[in-house]
């Protein structure tokens, strides 16, 4: 089976789908940079439909999500945008934690794998 890249650069893929399984990058708010908590969990789980969509997948096939937070004080606020998200029956295995992110205007980032 081949590989297929997607949104591919010199350093990194946004997403890699090999074998049935689609892997993402993590998945920071560019289109909300420096915005709310709310915010950028929303845009990232926007880019995150965007990619699973262009790999030719969705939220339902979720297989496993890890979330970086750059203060665990936000961990609600970022779950409550998770939880209207994440498809019904449908939720992946997880594993959420603080660590300090890539630059300060980003509070959170998503990585995700999923069923192709």
């Amino acid at each position: 089976m081949g590989i297929k890249r997607i949104k591919s650069g010199e350093r990194m893929s946004q997403a890699v789908v090999h074998n049935g399984i689609v892997s993402t990058a993590g998945q920071v708010a560019q289109n909300a940079k420096g915005g709310s908590v709310t915010d950028q969990t929303r845009d990232i789980l926007n880019a995150i439909d965007a990619l699973l969509s262009e790999a030719g997948s969705d939220k339902s096939n979720l297989l496993t999500a890890t979330i970086w937070l750059a203060d665990i004080s936000d961990f609600a606020e970022m779950n409550a945008v998770w939880d209207a998200w994440v498809s019904p029956g449908n939720a992946p295995t997880r594993a959420c934690v603080e660590s300090k992110l890539a630059s300060p205007d980003f509070t959170v980032e998503i990585a995700i794998t999923a069923a192709a």
